[in-house]
């Protein structure tokens, strides 16, 4: 599939996700948010039509989906789904753009499945939420993502690390643990020293994942701190 189709389909989730998110999203909104002309959008959506999606057009407002198109898999209370739109908030103190971006879209999805009174009210708090740290939050490092997935799937990343005199060097790390503090912090075995080693994240000047594994170790977090400290 070349990368014009993927890069389509992928649209075509994103929009219903989008209008499963909100009881009315306009061609403009979508428009903006997909970076493509309305027209483009006009097409998605008769594409979505014609695959059986209920799309539903109210004249001067914008789209919606037909009311209990998608029977939710996890059924929210509202108060749990309040709780989450709080969460976001705290989410977006993060320092970590990718794990921001992650944390919003994840956020759409789960809004995507509640029922509409529940949708509305948690739109509702999220318009009326704000912290006054995050407005304009610096993002200092977009590495915690790719971090967490070579973590989970044991595969070895490679990276340029600037330390705290600002010497750039170049590592084969095994992401073991990830921290956070003030900032995060990321535990690995580094194969240039032969040790453990902490990093920031926000230090990795390049980052690439790759597709060799390496033998996970096998101890828990407390017992790392029991052994090296």
């Amino acid at each position: 599939m070349e990368y014009s189709e993927v890069n389509r389909l992928s649209r075509l989730t994103a929009i219903l996700i989008q209008i499963q998110t909100k009881r009315i999203v306009t061609a403009a909104e979508l428009s903006n948010k997909f970076q493509v002309s309305k027209r483009t959008i006009y097409r998605d959506i008769k594409a979505l039509e014609n695959a059986g999606v209920p799309i539903l057009t109210e004249e001067g407002k914008g789209y919606t989906l037909m009311e209990g198109y998608k029977v939710p898999p996890v059924m929210f209370t509202e108060k749990q789904a309040n709780a989450l739109i709080l969460a976001e908030q705290l989410v977006l103190k993060n320092k970590d753009a990718s794990f921001v971006k992650d944390y919003s879209e994840a956020i759409d999805k789960i809004k995507s499945i509640l029922r509409y009174t529940t949708k509305d009210k948690a739109n509702l708090l999220a318009n009326r939420t704000q912290y006054n740290q995050v407005i304009n939050q610096e993002r200092n490092s977009d590495n915690l993502s790719d971090l967490q997935n070579a973590l989970t799937n044991y595969n070895l990343v490679k990276i340029q690390y600037v330390n705290k005199d600002g010497t750039a060097t170049n590592r084969m790390i095994e992401p073991f643990a990830l921290l956070s503090a003030e900032n995060w912090y990321l535990i690995a075995w580094c194969r240039l020293r032969k040790d453990f080693r902490f990093f920031r994240p926000d230090r990795i000047q390049r980052i690439e994942t790759q597709s060799e594994k390496f033998e996970p170790h096998n101890m828990t977090l407390q017992e790392y701190f029991d052994k090296y400290h």
